[in-house]
């Protein structure tokens, strides 16, 4: 029963949509009506507002991050083990996806991953977000960066930690992302993708 408890309060704490509340602050346009129509910091970019960008990214992340320390801090108080604490980090990935607050319409979940990531291991995060910013500067596109990079989490963690629950939990978020890309990679194939940095539309 608390395993359900957090499990719900980490996709509570997911359904947070940093790109519309950082919009809202700034005066900008709903991230949900231009560019891409995802409310995530790559498109809240295309509105010029780099700073609404950034908390976007930071807030995205941060909430993934605070999600799992929640849960490897006061779960093992009330018997939440491992794969309780995969679940959190499934359950405040799938808030970002479809969240409670926003008619679950939500993003495509490039921050919140990363933050599950670093929530779960510092390393592993790290390891995934040099991929993202290697691909992203080699080849401009957000999208494909995010791609890479979320095919070669579970590979990461498989190699620093083998078989625990985390690596389905991770490998789950990945196909999830990758899904949630499914547009981008037809227009990546098409050369239709929008670069980082474009303007809206």
């Amino acid at each position: 029963m608390n395993t359900v408890l957090f499990v719900i309060a980490a996709y509570l704490i997911g359904s947070v949509s940093f790109a519309v509340v950082c919009s809202k602050l700034f005066g900008l346009a709903d991230p949900r009506t231009y560019g891409s129509k995802n409310p995530g910091a790559t498109n809240v970019l295309r509105s010029g507002n780099k700073a609404a960008a950034a908390l976007t990214l930071l807030g995205d992340g941060f909430k993934g991050t605070l999600a799992v320390w929640l849960a490897q801090w006061l779960g093992p108080r009330f018997g939440v083990d491992d794969t309780g604490i995969a679940l959190v980090a499934l359950a405040a990935f799938i808030g970002h996806l479809w969240p409670l607050y926003a008619r679950f319409v939500g993003g495509k979940g490039v921050a919140t991953l990363l933050g599950v990531l670093i929530g779960i291991n510092g390393w592993l995060g790290l390891a995934t977000i040099v991929t993202w910013l290697v691909i992203a500067y080699a080849f401009r596109y957000s999208s494909l960066a995010a791609l890479v990079a979320s095919v070669f989490a579970p590979f990461y963690y498989g190699l620093l930690f083998g078989l625990q629950p985390a690596l389905f939990a991770i490998a789950a978020m990945s196909a999830l992302l990758i899904y949630r890309h499914r547009q981008n990679i037809v227009n990546l194939m098409s050369g239709k993708e929008s670069k980082i940095g474009s303007k809206k539309t």
